[in-house]
């Protein structure tokens, strides 16, 4: 599997992240394992997760996803073949998103326990947080990283202001900047990445791996009508894109996926894993089946004409 360089960071991944948000929510422990070891036999190496998955789910409080990575990577004995992506900043019971250097201290502990390791290989603030000032939140970073606790940071959910004044802060206060950048990004959400903020990853150098890649299964052409959303639990999310557009997108995989005999889901990964701005995207998977697919992703090779295809459906 060839890796990719992430940002510039020391950490390499290969051009697929496993999405740690449905471990413990819509995929149980036994279950987990099982993804993460054919994950991992496959050739892949990084696993995201954040403190706040699952917190939605009724009768969990958060944690359970970093709980069972922590536990695999224990049973396995291979914390050195994995690169953990982890987040800090939302809501797990102050009430707000929270990137004060209290809560980012008190966060880590709870992290580095839940995952039973010594550092966290790429911590993320979760969302941008008004009330605490970039200095103080690097700042936070800036201890972790020296007591070797955190290896490098990144954000998600910025856009090209914030990130721009988080990096003048970091480069005029000497304190370590964001080195990587999680946006929403698929082929039916562009508009915010591409542009601005693309651009600016793009001269900063920084690394950038997506999520919704797959716009909450949409784009697996498994929703095609309001009726298709009882499908999942995850079907309320997709109602927003089953639109003239939408509709659009979804016939531009069906036709390429036929030309290539894979599927839609293969097709909409590999259009984001040939753009040259993205290291890598994100995508779960609660079944084997599922995450075969995923992996084949990896090695779908798109011609000119297919991303022309596409990228003329979603524009």
């Amino acid at each position: 599997m060839q890796k990719r360089r992430l940002g510039r960071t020391d950490l390499e991944i290969a051009p697929l992240v496993f999405g740690g948000n449905v471990f413990g929510w819509t995929a149980d422990e036994r279950t987990s394992f099982s993804l993460l070891d054919r994950f991992v036999e496959a050739g892949f190496n990084a696993v995201d997760t954040a403190d706040a998955y699952s917190r939605w789910v009724p009768g969990n409080k958060g944690g359970e996803s970093e709980t069972i990575i922590g536990k695999w990577m224990k049973a396995r004995g291979n914390r050195e073949r994995v690169v953990v992506i982890t987040k800090v900043g939302s809501d797990m019971g102050q009430g707000k998103k929270d990137l004060s250097a209290a809560h980012i201290e008190k966060a880590v502990e709870d992290s580095l326990k839940r995952l039973q390791i010594d550092a966290i290989d790429l911590y993320l603030s979760h969302w941008p947080d008004p009330t605490t000032p970039h200095e103080e939140t690097l700042g936070a970073y800036q201890k972790l990283i020296k007591a070797g606790k955190v290896r490098n940071i990144g954000a998600s959910n910025l856009d090209a202001g914030q990130l721009r004044a988080a990096l003048d802060i970091a480069r005029l206060r000497d304190l370590p900047r964001y080195e990587v950048l999680q946006p929403e990004y698929n082929l039916y959400d562009r508009a915010s990445y591409e542009g601005p903020l693309a651009d600016l990853c793009a001269a900063e150098g920084l690394g950038v791996i997506t999520y919704y890649s797959l716009a909450s299964g949409f784009l697996s052409g498994k929703y095609r009508s309001i009726a298709d959303l009882g499908k999942s639990a995850r079907g309320g999310g997709v109602k927003k894109y089953l639109d003239k557009r939408g509709l659009r997108i979804l016939d531009a995989l069906d036709a390429v996926a036929a030309r290539h005999k894979a599927k839609p889901a293969e097709v909409a990964l590999a259009w984001i894993i040939a753009r040259p701005d993205v290291t890598a995207p994100i995508a779960s998977a609660t079944s084997l089946e599922q995450l075969e697919s995923l992996i084949r992703s990896a090695s779908l090779p798109l011609s000119a004409a297919d991303t022309r295809e596409l990228d003329d459906a979603s524009a």
